[in-house]
């Protein structure tokens, strides 16, 4: 039987963290008694994080291992929705390093029937300078291109509809660096059922972030530049 829920994360040198942070939400969608999956993409990492995913894909059938050469956080994700729009009638996407763990998760998927698109707005969340910045900037791309429905437009933590994503999954170039902007402008643009949840927001307790600011800057404005084109070429 197919899976109701397909889980997406993305990793990158999680080796600290990742067997804890998969573990917590096995654990949460079981107590839901949800048939689900979870796929983990592995993005080239440099440490250990694949050994310890191929160990954990034989002893939970729930987690789909793939690795794959590095290319960067967004089009790793694309990947994984692309896959899951496949299998799935919903899709929750997480990122790997538990800043916002599964105990939000509970209000989401009671939620769920009377929304397209549920999404974490981060709570307590501390952000150097730069973050905040792009944060910024993030928002008012999408505000001034697609419409003003979603406010944490980059959040890692959202459950949307395969059948009202399926397609615009499929159009949004490989190689994309943030198409989480774009699946928020979307919502904003097509005035789908959104509900935006607070949750919680904790500082990464392990590993270390993977760009340096000049890097993340450069890769914001490639994102930005991508995303309105984007919505250029949209009907």
């Amino acid at each position: 039987m197919s899976p109701e829920l397909t889980v997406v994360v993305p990793a990158y040198n999680e080796e600290a963290c990742i067997r804890e942070v998969l573990l917590g939400w096995i654990k949460e969608l079981k107590k839901r008694h949800i048939n689900f999956q979870i796929i983990v993409l592995n993005d080239g990492s440099q440490d250990q994080t694949g050994k310890i995913l191929s160990s954990m894909s034989v002893e939970f059938p729930e987690i789909v291992f793939i690795n794959k050469s590095n290319a960067g956080h967004g089009p790793t994700i694309l990947m994984g929705y692309q896959k899951a729009s496949r299998e799935s009638p919903w899709i929750f996407q997480i990122d790997s390093d538990n800043d916002m763990g599964p105990e939000s998760f509970y209000r989401f998927w009671g939620e769920r029937e009377s929304f397209d698109f549920l999404l974490g707005r981060r709570e307590q969340r501390r952000q150097p300078l730069s973050r905040k910045i792009i944060s910024w900037a993030s928002r008012w791309v999408i505000r001034v291109f697609y419409g003003f429905r979603v406010w944490d437009v980059n959040s890692p933590y959202r459950l949307f509809r395969t059948d009202v994503f399926k397609d615009i999954l499929s159009r949004i170039p490989e190689g994309t660096f943030a198409p989480n902007l774009i699946l928020s402008g979307f919502c904003s643009l097509k005035k789908l059922r959104v509900l935006e949840v607070p949750v919680p927001h904790a500082d990464r307790k392990k590993g270390g972030a993977s760009m340096n600011t000049g890097k993340l800057f450069k890769a914001s404005l490639q994102g930005f530049f991508q995303t309105i084109i984007f919505r250029t070429r949209m009907r």
